[in-house]
């Protein structure tokens, strides 16, 4: 966990706890106050010792009187706002930080650490599943794009784009003689493993080998169930995702071809203790001699995992055996290669953006009906009938909600108003009505859709992706 320092190492100063002494109590309590992901953490911690650094340079009280505080939190504001170039923090990262010292002063004033808050509410009302639900928003923060219109992802060619040049494909599908990447194999199945998953970037880093489902014996149109244990999910929250026969495909074409090259006989050894696993199984293995379930270990274990063959036991290795994690680089170095030399106006892909683009494309086909229809073919057969039931029964949002393992509907609610409705619907029309006769054989889409207004919408074409 994080830990503030002082530079003279003091905890204490005439008897009373310095700041970072009390800070560090809250941050101590943060796993069992409503934030049990490390990286929160960090971000607290850092956000806090900021605060009291500026507060120390001024000679301002941290736990002081409320008049002085709001002083010194609005010369924070234009500091950190509109002050010098390198302590700018974008409108984002300043609302949290203004979360992380609301409830870093809402707990002194509990604790009796200090007598006043420098911060303003307004109270409100929002609808949260159709029932009025109370709010309070902190006067602090500034004003910031709607949720929806900061989504980030790849268009359909983008995406087939990025794939292609993670394989070191040219946009035509064949060689780039012009490149010489190494790991193609591995880098285009985690990439396609992603858009297919959606999993977050801790979530598919740590993923073990064993933990990808096996490929169905014969192609599925529903989608696979796939797994995404307590141990590497944010907020240790076990969930199931899926993924696409062809994707878990090229997945298993990577365990069988090219994995076993950098794995096999590996003289690699991890830099803490290693974990020696033996009879590992889709569930779990034994690790040192106890049989632990996978989906328990954290990501800091994962990477100590040893093989029963040698090399670590993530799905996604080095040559050396070693696991790789630094996919961060792998996607940004790709982006740019694809902006040199096919697509100028390509964007800087990260794993969020491929997060987001699996959300936009379930939530389309889910809009459309696509996988309604496949889990109508599935339950004619009776295989797989409990998804079958849960993909014709649920809401679209709500079954995305669960795949992407947000806490509320009303979070993922705001893919919906990036999907452009009217066109989906204009395409079911079509399909529907040519299949039951309410439309010509000879209807021509291009032509109906010449007379209709042009409604396209303008962030979406700047963004290109």
């Amino acid at each position: 966990m994080p830990v503030l320092i002082d530079e003279d190492l003091v905890l204490e100063e005439n008897g009373q706890l310095r700041p970072a002494a009390v800070a560090n109590r809250w941050l101590r309590e943060l796993p069992v106050s409503g934030a049990p992901a490390a990286r929160t953490w960090r971000v607290y911690a850092d956000a806090l010792r900021q605060w009291l650094e500026f507060l120390a340079d001024r000679v301002v009280d941290p736990f002081g009187e409320r008049a002085e505080l709001r002083d010194a939190l609005s010369s924070y504001a234009g500091h950190r706002l509109s002050g010098p170039l390198e302590k700018r923090l974008a409108p984002s990262t300043w609302n949290l930080h203004m979360r992380a010292l609301s409830s870093f002063y809402r707990w002194l004033v509990d604790e009796g650490h200090a007598s006043a808050v420098p911060f303003s509410y307004k109270q409100g009302l929002r609808l949260l599943n159709g029932v009025p639900r109370e709010y309070e928003y902190n006067l602090a923060k500034v004003r910031q794009p709607k949720p929806h219109t900061t989504i980030k992802y790849l268009e359909p060619d983008f995406a087939e784009l990025f794939v292609k040049a993670l394989a070191g494909l040219r946009p035509d599908g064949t060689s780039d003689d012009g490149y010489r990447g190494r790991e193609l194999g591995r880098n285009a199945a985690m990439g396609e493993l992603v858009l297919a998953t959606g999993l977050r970037r801790q979530e598919f880093t740590h993923l073990l080998v064993y933990e990808v489902p096996p490929l169905p014996r014969e192609r599925s149109v529903v989608p696979i169930p796939f797994a995404a244990g307590h141990g590497v999910t944010k907020g240790s929250k076990q969930r199931m995702t899926w993924i696409s026969y062809d994707a878990l495909a090229k997945v298993h074409d990577y365990i069988e071809l090219e994995r076993p090259l950098a794995a096999d006989g590996s003289p690699w050894r991890p830099s803490g203790e290693p974990l020696q696993v033996t009879k590992p199984d889709w569930e779990g293995g034994t690790i040192n001699g106890t049989r632990l379930p996978w989906r328990s270990l954290k990501p800091a274990e994962r990477l100590r995992l040893l093989a029963p063959g040698g090399g670590s036991c993530l799905l996604a290795l080095q040559t050396s055996g070693a696991p790789f994690v630094d996919w961060d680089t792998v996607f940004r170095r790709t982006s740019r290669r694809i902006r040199a030399r096919d697509e100028p106006r390509f964007p800087i892909v990260s794993s969020h953006r491929l997060r987001h683009t699996f959300a936009m494309r379930t939530l389309e086909l889910l809009t459309r009906g696509y996988y309604q229809q496949a889990a109508g073919l599935v339950a004619d057969t009776d295989a797989n009938a409990g998804l079958a039931l849960y993909l014709t029964k649920s809401d679209p949002w709500q079954v995305l909600r669960d795949l992407l393992g947000h806490s509320s509907v009303t979070t993922t609610q705001v893919y919906i108003r990036r999907l452009d409705a009217t066109q989906i619907f204009k395409q079911a029309y079509e399909q529907v009505g040519l299949a039951v006769g309410l439309i010509a054989d000879d209807y021509d889409a291009d032509d109906a859709e010449a007379g209709m207004p042009d409604e396209a919408a303008p962030e979406l074409e700047q963004e290109g992706s």
